[in-house]
């Protein structure tokens, strides 16, 4: 069980969160449709919260107008955004400095933050990030694509027929599973109201956060996919320039919200590990640590077969190779080794 908890804004709105795992405390800004309730049963998002929490203190929610939050939004702005964020940071008392994950609309709140709380930040995390929202980008068609997205996300947000709802989900995850599409599609009525969701999205596309680039002192890394439809790989390049010091890595995917069963998903994750300090597993091949990583996010054998595109006897036999050098017979050994380093 993970406790589902809130925390009051400084316009009394509610906001859902929930701390869970162990491990050096990381906190991750608010991001597009997310719901406490359902996310970690997700097929989307249950890969991600699987990995932070098995390695991190890990505290998450719903922003504002989402998910288990108050659903009447009040002001939607940057400074709302990064106020919102203090507040869960104070109410679930998390541990300074923390690591700070900011995802999509998340990495303006995240930078926002740290750049008014420098001492409170220990390293700065943003996968899929933008600090510039469609309207403030210069660019006119990608911004009159957007408020079309926009204004047929609002028309068809609850019809029954998911149609309306694809044009928008479609964006996140184009090669997405139907699976994937469709639990995607059931959050977006989950999660919001059609305007509220409107009103979330338009916040988004006028958001501008690019003066605080230049007073980030934490150490920053800036993941990207090549092929994402939803943020253009120019922002996270405007972001890691404008950061000093920042380092970006650009991942093989067109997805927005990268999937377990991509290659680029153990890359992202020892990324995140090695930038953060955590223990790097040393001894293992690139195939024995890409099982490793999907046997700590609880994959069975035959969905790890699946995602590596191998036989179940394949990983079977990785799996009794990599036990033998970590020193341990059990999965359950194997993770809570693995979360502690193996050397």
């Amino acid at each position: 069980m993970r406790p589902v908890r809130f925390a009051t804004t400084t316009d009394g709105r509610s906001l859902a969160w929930t701390r869970s795992g162990d491990g050096p405390p990381l906190v991750k800004a608010s991001n597009w449709l997310t719901h406490l309730e359902y996310d970690a049963e997700s097929p989307v998002w249950a890969h991600w919260i699987a990995f932070l929490e098995g390695h991190f203190d890990y505290t998450r929610y719903d922003e504002r107008g989402c998910g288990l939050s108050d659903r009447d939004p009040g002001t939607l702005d940057l400074a709302t955004w990064t106020d919102d964020l203090a507040r869960v940071v104070e109410a679930a008392k998390v541990p300074e400095p923390f690591v700070l994950l900011g995802m999509s609309q998340g990495a303006g709140a995240a930078l926002s933050f740290a750049a008014r709380y420098p001492e409170r930040v220990s390293h700065i995390v943003l996968f899929g990030g933008y600090v510039r929202g469609a309207y403030r980008r210069g660019d006119a068609r990608a911004a009159e694509l957007y408020r079309s997205v926009t204004d047929v996300f609002q028309a068809g947000f609850d019809l029954p027929n998911p149609a309306f709802r694809e044009v928008f989900t479609r964006r996140f995850l184009p090669h997405g599973t139907p699976e994937q599409i469709g639990w995607f599609n059931d959050l977006c009525r989950k999660a919001t109201s059609p305007d509220v969701g409107a009103q979330l999205l338009t916040a988004r596309g006028n958001l501008d956060a690019s003066n605080v680039l230049p007073h980030i002192k934490a150490p920053t890394l800036v993941m990207h996919a090549h092929g994402d439809e939803v943020v253009p790989v120019s922002e996270a390049r405007f972001i890691a320039q404008g950061v000093p010091g920042a380092e970006l890595v650009m991942l093989d995917s067109p997805n927005h919200v990268l999937q377990a069963d991509e290659p680029a998903w153990a890359e992202v994750t020892r990324q995140i590990l090695a930038f953060t300090g955590q223990p790097a597993v040393d001894d293992l091949t690139p195939r024995e640590r890409d099982i490793l990583t999907l046997i700590c996010d609880a994959q069975s054998n035959k969905a790890i077969a699946r995602a590596l595109d191998v036989s179940e006897k394949t990983v079977r036999n990785h799996a009794t190779n990599l036990f033998a050098k970590m020193g341990v017979s059990t999965r359950q050994e194997a993770i809570l080794k693995a979360r502690k380093g193996v050397r």
